[in-house]
């Protein structure tokens, strides 16, 4: 019997929290598989984002009960863009191992808000609407479950509704990216750019590299087109 995932997830739980100590089991799954010569483990100083896009993504990934590969491919793409394709494949199979796993997701959630500032997990919530649609559709119970993460996560109300509206489409989502009501003012439309403008710069999430940057560039063209879009519906100049 091998008991070196058992004994990694005790110790990372105690030096760690709920992450540690999915880790330290992944990682102890890993030696034992490295000794069969399924693994080759290999570090990074990638940092505590990384590790939490891995496990918010396996509780996405599972919200409907399988795993596709376009979900994979997403992941595996993104972690090759940040951190090049060996350091991409170790991770693959540290998620295949995480999604093995029964973690509690509101005290996984509870340790990276601790952790992790604001933009940054704004910032995950968009990564994580990508997983859902991987596969060209949104699927609604990823989507519910991207939601219980925000709610979990703290992220307000309305700022998860901004979100969501620039994956997934309705009448009224050019007014939810600017979190305004469809019958506020002209006035009240332009103030409200002016917030998300300072909200949500690319400058604020510059720390966590790259490919993070990338995607809060994307948001704010998103943003920048959803106030256009009202501006001409209203005529506004």
């Amino acid at each position: 019997m091998r008991y070196a995932k058992w004994i990694g997830g005790g110790l990372g739980w105690a030096f760690g929290g709920p992450i540690g100590g999915i880790l330290g089991f992944v990682f102890g799954s890993m030696v034992d598989g490295m000794q069969s010569g399924k693994y080759e483990y290999k570090p990074t100083q990638s940092g505590d984002f990384s590790v939490s896009l891995l496990i918010l993504s396996a509780a996405v990934m599972r919200a409907d009960g399988k795993v596709m590969k376009s979900e994979l491919d997403y992941v595996r793409s993104f972690f090759a863009r940040q951190f090049g394709p060996e350091i991409a494949s170790n991770r693959i199979q540290m998620l295949q191992e995480i999604l093995k796993q029964n973690f509690n997701l509101p005290e996984v959630c509870e340790q990276i808000g601790q952790y992790m500032d604001y933009p940054a997990r704004l910032q995950l919530l968009h990564y994580l609407f990508g997983i859902s649609a991987a596969d060209n559709h949104y699927n609604p119970k990823e989507v519910e479950m991207v939601g219980i993460i925000s709610g979990y996560l703290g992220i307000d109300r309305s700022d998860y509704e901004s979100i969501r509206a620039m994956f997934v489409k309705e009448i009224d989502s050019a007014y939810k990216v600017l979190e305004i009501a469809p019958e506020v003012s002209d006035e009240e439309v332009k103030a409200a750019y002016r917030k998300m403008a300072i909200k949500y710069h690319p400058d604020k999430v510059e720390h966590l590299g790259p490919e993070i940057r990338k995607s809060a560039e994307e948001k704010f063209q998103q943003m920048q087109a959803a106030y256009d879009e009202i501006k001409k519906r209203r005529g506004i100049r």
